[in-house]
């Protein structure tokens, strides 16, 4: 007993070293400044970390009506927009091929191919459909992705307006370098604090649904940058960075606005409005994550903090986290630059190279042609996209969501 309760003591001390080593005021603010100078006093409040666990129970209830908001408006709203989801034709059970399936990627090369339809007795051109199939069946729906970029759009939309009301009469939303005038005395205003969890909750609940949204070929990318805003809003929160962290936020949304508008009209098939949304899009993404965000956030954070203070840790961990979202902005600007090269070539929106296309067939429910019947994989069945420009509603998910991010993410 006497070595338990021991034990139980040095953890108990370990665990308390660790949290003053954690908030420790050199990690946090500039030097000569501490957490007590952030102590509420005279009826001023100030940012403290204990309220970002608000944000906890804020991204459930986001979840709720999330999904309630999907269920009784969004998929309404699909369906009078002319939304359709494509009927699929389920693969037949088949328990070599399925294991195959689950095992591997689901799209067997050529001698793999081979191999399980003689395994199963079947032709390659069956294999080659049933793989086809079923790899359909797990692919999301149009109308899921509809209700998902539908219920985005509402927030960033909300998000971006109220948070823009909350700054309106601010100096650092027209002039950045402010953010740091009389830093860290700066009081919490109620909109601010709003906002900021409404938004820290936004983000965890995307990461808390990761499993049951639309896969796209940047997953990774989605969500390092989920866990990055998430961390930029907790430290920048705590460390009564509010200022700069409301302008990151607001550079962010207002594309992310016109993103989710884009997926919008590109899955009801609105060509016009679509294409024209995502050259705006593409446009206002340029500008406010290639120019507006390093000559404006980047340059205040690196050269005009330091104007008043000397550098210490929190300086180079805010703005190493702000250097990642930077990369991710490069990296989804160059996707977006390829879709408008294609998109100036062809005249109209191709397909999202980010999507996981559905893949049709125009003779996949005839029978075998001649070339099939040995067994063989002959050259014109080695792919089951080539008709699929002229398949009516399976596009993919358009240029606009090359750019998720939102950051973050947006």
């Amino acid at each position: 007993m006497k070595r338990r309760g021991h034990t139980r003591e040095m953890r108990r001390r370990m665990l308390a070293s660790l949290y003053e080593w954690f908030w420790k005021d050199e990690y946090w603010f500039p030097p000569g400044y501490s957490w007590a100078d952030t102590e509420d006093s005279d009826g001023i409040t100030y940012p403290h970390p204990k309220d970002l666990l608000a944000s906890i129970p804020i991204a459930l209830v986001l979840v709720v009506i999330r999904f309630s908001f999907e269920r009784a408006i969004a998929m309404p709203l699909s369906r009078a927009l002319g939304v359709r989801d494509r009927l699929r034709v389920k693969a037949a059970p088949n328990p070599i091929l399925e294991a195959f399936f689950r095992a591997h990627n689901g799209n067997p090369k050529e001698a793999q191919l081979s191999h399980l339809a003689s395994q199963c007795g079947l032709s390659v051109r069956q294999a080659q459909r049933w793989f086809r199939r079923r790899r359909n069946q797990d692919r999301p729906l149009l109308s899921k992705k509809f209700c998902e970029a539908c219920w985005r759009f509402l927030f960033y939309f909300s998000s971006f307006f109220g948070g823009f009301l909350v700054l309106y009469n601010e100096t650092w939303l027209w002039e950045p370098k402010t953010c740091w005038d009389r830093y860290p005395f700066q009081p919490l205003q109620p909109g601010m604090y709003w906002w900021y969890l409404l938004e820290l909750g936004f983000y965890i609940s995307l990461l808390m649904t990761i499993p049951f949204d639309v896969k796209r070929k940047d997953l990774k990318e989605q969500v390092i940058h989920h866990f990055v805003t998430i961390i930029l809003i907790g430290f920048s929160y705590s460390a009564n960075l509010l200022r700069i962290g409301t302008l990151v936020l607001l550079l962010h949304d207002i594309s992310d606005i016109l993103m989710e508008a884009c997926k919008m009209f590109n899955y009801a098939q609105r060509r016009l409005i679509c294409d024209t949304l995502f050259v705006i899009f593409a446009l206002v993404f340029i500008v406010s994550r290639l120019i507006l965000f390093p000559t404006k956030i980047l340059y205040t954070t690196y050269y005009d903090s330091m104007i008043k203070f000397q550098p210490f840790f929190g300086y180079y961990f805010f703005n190493a986290l702000l250097m990642v979202l930077q990369v991710l902005h490069v990296f989804w600007s160059g996707l977006i630059l390829r879709m408008v090269y294609k998109f100036v070539l062809a005249g109209r929106m191709q397909s999202d190279i980010r999507s996981d296309l559905e893949e049709l067939n125009s003779s996949d429910e005839k029978s075998e042609t001649p070339q099939q019947k040995n067994g063989r994989l002959q050259p014109s069945d080695k792919t089951d996209t080539c008709n699929l420009p002229r398949a009516r509603g399976v596009r993919g998910t358009g240029p606009s969501q090359l750019a998720n991010g939102h950051v973050p993410a947006t």
